[in-house]
């Protein structure tokens, strides 16, 4: 077995130099088995136990045969207690998953202090087929169906290649001896449900079970890896600048459900939601969906996300002394500049640059988001034009309103920043003075 263990850590690159080797030591059958591969292996070791003081005088047993067994093998032993009921208490965890967070926060300090160069712990080739059928069970898809993975980050396993019997026969071989855990064989927990019960079935079925569960995590492992590309390139081609998704391409794409679901899933979006936003795609517009901090707007053709804005602040107020070159930075970044017209004068066409007549404003002005009642006289024309109407002629997502910002003189509207201005404030052929106000980009707020 040991040829087999070397052969793995080799294949995985788990180990590659030559510092030391952290082990998470239990003093159970499958952690002595990695402590004692790894030693005859020539690995530096550090042998590190947890006493989690659960099983009160087992706790302590298990605690003084880890320090003898490192002892007896020549290996550097820490220990350390932890009072997992009330750390599971305080942070409103399960038992199981407070003692797991307390291991690794406590594995990674050790690691950092010594300069090693992995953490391993024994999972061994059974442990992965369990996992393989409680993610089954539990419906997590295909990124749980690869079982157990060789490495994550620091921490290693080198024992996924071999099964618990030949651990066990190993271990005969070389006369090491180990402690049991008695919850190991209680059935209340659902992985020991699954090994003692749910397996020994299977065995019935197919006496090789464990092993085909493995190959077929291995292949799914394999598979679990091309998904991912897949998805990558599909996050690469969809989400366009702005946080848009074009519903037209995303159609074209092989089961187009999922990689909406997958490309929703790091802004927050359950399975549930992403399936509804799904469903609204041959509905009408203006459905929005809502993850803890973003908002989806389903538009004609577009897939809109942006963030929840928190900021309460809806009016900011610029003075005649505010006209400064310098470039004002709120949630949106303007300057003001204020120019008096001679022969060298000129207007560029550009919905950023907004040009008004100094002295037919009324300061200060104010910068704010729309409300409904809104109206102004859109540039070159002479009636007016409620705000709402507008977008709608312009084709305004829900989302394209909302983030509207209006620059005003006094109560009347002077600019729908970035897109039009109010022809009452144009410059004519008895314009002195010209207030130039550009627009560079719009920020969010945290």
């Amino acid at each position: 077995m040991r040829n087999i263990v070397r052969a793995y850590i080799e294949k995985q690159q788990l180990l590659i130099d030559n510092r030391p080797v952290l082990v998470g030591f239990s003093g159970g059958a499958d952690s002595v088995a990695l402590l004692g591969l790894l030693v005859q292996l020539d690995y530096s070791c550090i042998a590190l136990h947890c006493n989690f003081h659960l099983r009160g005088e087992e706790s302590i047993r298990d605690e003084q045969f880890a320090a003898e067994t490192a002892f007896a093998l020549g290996v550097p032993f820490h220990k350390i207690d932890f009072d997992t009921t009330v750390y599971a208490a305080e942070h409103r965890l399960s038992i199981e998953m407070a003692a797991r967070e307390l291991r690794y926060n406590w594995f990674e300090e050790m690691r950092q202090r010594f300069n090693a160069q992995a953490i391993a712990v024994a999972h061994h080739r059974d442990d992965s087929v369990e996992t393989v059928l409680l993610n089954l069970i539990r419906g997590t898809g295909i990124r749980g169906m690869g079982g157990i993975r060789p490495k994550n980050g620091y921490v290693i396993r080198p024992l996924l290649t071999v099964s618990r019997n030949e651990i066990l026969a190993w271990l005969e071989e070389q006369h090491l001896t180990y402690v049991t855990d008695s919850t190991n064989l209680s059935d209340a927990y659902t992985r020991n449900f699954i090994r003692l019960r749910v397996l020994p079935l299977l065995e019935e079925l197919n006496p090789s079970v464990r092993t085909s569960i493995a190959r077929t995590a291995d292949h799914l492992a394999d598979t679990e890896t091309i998904y991912l590309h897949v998805l990558e390139d599909a996050r690469k081609q969809l989400i366009e600048e702005g946080d848009r998704i074009p519903i037209d391409r995303l159609m074209n794409y092989p089961s187009p459900a999922t990689i909406l679901y997958e490309l929703l899933k790091p802004y927050g979006f359950t399975r549930q939601v992403a399936d509804d936003i799904f469903r609204s795609l041959a509905k009408e517009s203006g459905r929005i969906f809502y993850s803890p901090e973003y908002r989806l707007l389903k538009d004609r053709e577009y897939l809109l996300l942006s963030p929840i804005c928190t900021e309460e602040i809806q009016e900011y107020i610029f003075t005649a002394d505010d006209v400064l070159e310098d470039i004002w930075s709120g949630p949106i970044e303007l300057s003001f500049r204020k120019i008096v017209i001679n022969n060298d004068f000129n207007i560029r066409k550009d919905k950023h640059i907004a040009y008004f007549d100094y002295d037919k404003l009324s300061f200060p002005l104010t910068l704010r988001r729309w409300k409904e009642g809104d109206w102004f006289i859109p540039f070159g024309m002479k009636g007016r034009k409620k705000l709402s109407d507008y977008f709608s002629d312009h084709k305004f997502s829900r989302i394209d309103k909302e983030q509207a910002w209006l620059l005003c003189s006094g109560e009347t509207i002077l600019w729908i920043v970035g897109e039009r201005s109010d022809n009452r404030f144009c410059i004519d052929k008895t314009t002195k003075s010209v207030l130039v106000v550009n627009f560079f980009s719009t920020k969010i707020i945290e």
